[in-house]
C-alpha cells in the first residue's frame, strides 16, 4: 500500500524539541516557549544576543511555473536540508506557514511531502503557534478601530469613499470580497463599501515578515495608510493609537518557530506564504536567525523564480541586507511536460516532444536567476517512478547549452539520502563568486519598476495601466513613495497574466488594474490581470476529505 504524506508523518519518530534545540543549535531551554513536546519558538532575547555572530551560507529554492502536475519545492526544501546535515553541514530550512485557505481549499498542505516533510504535519499545517490568527486579530483591530472612530465624530476626517484597511480572515471566500459594512441602522457605524482580503495579503502579514525586531514591528506597524481625508491627506494607524495595542497581539507570534524534519533535523517555520498576491517568503526574524545558527540556511520563496524569488531578492533581501550565495530551480519532467502542452492524464507517458517544448519555461527562470539576480543556480529534478531514462537524458541535453547542471534528486521516496548529489553541487555552489544584484534601483521611478520586471523577467511587451490607475501610481510617486519596491499580485500560473498561457510566453502585456500602498512594509502592491487577494474554493474543496476519528486522528490532511 502506498503510504500518504500524512500516513508518513504520522509514523515519524519525533525528538522533544527543547532536546533537538539543546544538542543541535545550543538553544537553552529557558530562551525557548515550547507549544507542546514538538514545537516551540524562539525568544527574542535570545535571538538579540545572537547579533554578534557570524553569518552562514543563504541558499534560495524557488522552481519553474507551477502547474497541476505539482514540482515539490517545499519538498525539495526538506530534503535539500536534510541530504546537506547527512554530509555534515550543519543547517537549518527556513519555511513559510501554511495557510487555512489553501489546506482547505485546493492546494492543500504545505509541509513537504513523503519522506522530506516537516513535523508535527498535521499542527503545521492547522492553526500551528497560532500566528496567522494573532496577524489577523491585530489587522482587525486595526479596522475596527477606524470605523469607530468614524462613529464617535470622525475627528481625524475620514473620507468614507477612501478607507483602505481591509478586514481579513484566514479562509477562502469569494462572497466576501466586496461586502458593505454598517448596515442596520444609526447604533451600526456609517454604511459603506468594504472587502476583505486573506490574512496572508494584508499589510500586517507583510510588515510581520519584514520587522528586525519587536520595536521595528511597532513602528512600522504605526506607519500603515488607513484612509485618506476629503483634501487626500493620508491618515495613519499610529493617529488613531492603534499600533501599541496590535503590537501587543503580535508580541509572541513575532518569535519565530522551531520544528524539525522527518529526519530530526532542526527548522523554523515562521510566516509569508502566497507569493502571487503578497512577497511570499518567510519572515526576516526566522531568517536572520537561522543565518547565526547554522553554517547553510535553506530558503524557499512562493512559487516560480518570477514571482517568488524575485519578491525574495527585490523586496526581501534589498529590505534586510541579505545577500543569498546560490540558487536551486526545483522542475519536474511532468511538469515540463505540461508546460509543453500535454494535458494532465497523459502526462504519465513519455513524450520528448513536449519536453522539448516545455523546458522553455525552465530555461527561462534560469535566465531570470543568473542573468538578472545574478546567482549561481542548480537544477533538481524531483524525479518520480514514471520519468523515463529518454526523458532524462533529453533534459540534461536540453538544459546543457545553459552551463548548469541537472541533478536527480529522490528525496520524496528516500529522504536525505535522495538528495546528497544536489547538496554536493549546492555546497560547490556557494564557493563560487556571485554577482548577486536586484531587478532595479531605488531611484527607478515606480511606474519604471514595475515596467522592469514585467519586461524583463516576464518578458512582456510593455505595461498596461487605465488613467486612474496611472494617476494613482504618479500621487505615490510625488508623495514621497517612489524608492519603494514594487510587488506584483498576479497569476503563478504562467509569466503572463493569463494562467492558460503555458510554456515561456513573450510580446504580452502586463495589464495593472489597482495599486495598493503598503507605507509600513515598505512596498506598492501592483494587482494584475484577474488575480484575487481573496481566492475563492474550488468546485470540491480539500475540506470535503478531511476528517478525525473518535480516537483524534486526523484523515485526508494532504
Amino acid at each position: 500500500m502506498t503510504l500518504r504524506n500524512i500516513d508518513i508523518a504520522q509514523q515519524a519518530k519525533l525528538q522533544p524539541i527543547l532536546q533537538l534545540a539543546r544538542e543541535r543549535l545550543g538553544i537553552p531551554e529557558d530562551s525557548l516557549e515550547p507549544y507542546g513536546r514538538f514545537k516551540a519558538k524562539v525568544s527574542l532575547d535570545y535571538v538579540r544576543r545572537l547579533s554578534g555572530r557570524p553569518d552562514g551560507k543563504l541558499v534560495l529554492v524557488t522552481a519553474i511555473s507551477p502547474t497541476p502536475a505539482g514540482e515539490g519545492k517545499t519538498t525539495t526544501t526538506v530534503g535539500l536540508g536534510d541530504a546537506l546535515n547527512l554530509i555534515g553541514k550543519k543547517t537549518l530550512i527556513c519555511l513559510r506557514e501554511p495557510a487555512l485557505g489553501p489546506v482547505f481549499g485546493m492546494k492543500g498542505g504545505a509541509a513537504g511531502g513523503g519522506y522530506a516533510q516537516v513535523v508535527p504535519m498535521e499542527d503545521i499545517n492547522l492553526h500551528f503557534t497560532g500566528d496567522f490568527n494573532a496577524i489577523a486579530q491585530a489587522n482587525n483591530l486595526l479596522a475596527a478601530l477606524v470605523d469607530n472612530h468614524i462613529y464617535h465624530g470622525n475627528e481625524l476626517g475620514f473620507d468614507l469613499r477612501r478607507i483602505t484597511i481591509r478586514r481579513v480572515l484566514d479562509t477562502n471566500d469569494r462572497s466576501l470580497r466586496s461586502t458593505v459594512a454598517g448596515l442596520g441602522g444609526a447604533g451600526n457605524g456609517f454604511p459603506r463599501q468594504d472587502g476583505f482580503d486573506i490574512v496572508v495579503a494584508s499589510e500586517v502579514m507583510a510588515i510581520f515578515c519584514l520587522a528586525s525586531s519587536l520595536a521595528d514591528l511597532k513602528e512600522r506597524l504605526g506607519r500603515i495608510v488607513v484612509g485618506y481625508t476629503i483634501a487626500h491627506k493620508p491618515i495613519l494607524a499610529r493617529d488613531l493609537n492603534a499600533h501599541g495595542a496590535m503590537t501587543v497581539l503580535l508580541k509572541d507570534a513575532i518569535a519565530p518557530n522551531l520544528v524539525q524534519t522527518l529526519e530530526n533535523n532542526p527548522a523554523f517555520i515562521h510566516g509569508g506564504p502566497f507569493a502571487n498576491i503578497a512577497h511570499g517568503c518567510n519572515s526576516v526574524m526566522a531568517t536572520r536567525t537561522a543565518l547565526k545558527l547554522a553554517d547553510y540556511v535553506v530558503t524557499e520563496a512562493g512559487f516560480g523564480a518570477d514571482l517568488g524569488a524575485e519578491k525574495f531578492v527585490d523586496i526581501k533581501c534589498r529590505k534586510a541586507g541579505l545577500k543569498p550565495a546560490a540558487s536551486v530551480i526545483v522542475a519536474t519532467i511532468r511538469a515540463l511536460k505540461y508546460h509543453g502542452g500535454v494535458e494532465v492524464a497523459d502526462l504519465g507517458r513519455e513524450n520528448l516532444a513536449a519536453l522539448d517544448a516545455g523546458v522553455a519555461n525552465l530555461n527561462r527562470h534560469i535566465d531570470n536567476i543568473r542573468g538578472e539576480y545574478g546567482l549561481p543556480c542548480v537544477v533538481a529534478i524531483n524525479q518520480r517512478a514514471e520519468d523515463t531514462p529518454n526523458e532524462i537524458r533529453k533534459l540534461v541535453d536540453l538544459v546543457a547549452p545553459k552551463g548548469v547542471k541537472v541533478m536527480l534528486a529522490r528525496h520524496f521516496a528516500e529522504g536525505g539520502k535522495g538528495a546528497v548529489d544536489l547538496a554536493h553541487e549546492v555546497v560547490r555552489l556557494c564557493e563560487e563568486p556571485n554577482d548577486f544584484r536586484f531587478v532595479y534601483s531605488d531611484a527607478t521611478p515606480l511606474w519604471d519598476k514595475i515596467r522592469e520586471v514585467a519586461t524583463r523577467i516576464y518578458h512582456a511587451a510593455d505595461i498596461a495601466a487605465d488613467d486612474k490607475v496611472r494617476a494613482q501610481i504618479e500621487k505615490f510617486q510625488q508623495s514621497g513613495y517612489g524608492h519603494y519596491p514594487v510587488c506584483i499580485a498576479k497569476t503563478q500560473y504562467s509569466f503572463s497574466t493569463d494562467p492558460k498561457l503555458r510554456g515561456a510566453p513573450t510580446g504580452h502585456r502586463l495589464n495593472i488594474r489597482e495599486v495598493r500602498l503598503s507605507a509600513g512594509a515598505e512596498f506598492i502592491v501592483a494587482i494584475c490581470g484577474d488575480i484575487f487577494t481573496m481566492p475563492g474554493l474550488p468546485k470540491v474543496p480539500a475540506a470535503a476529505a478531511i476528517d478525525i476519528d473518535e480516537n483524534g486522528k486526523v484523515s485526508g490532511l494532504f
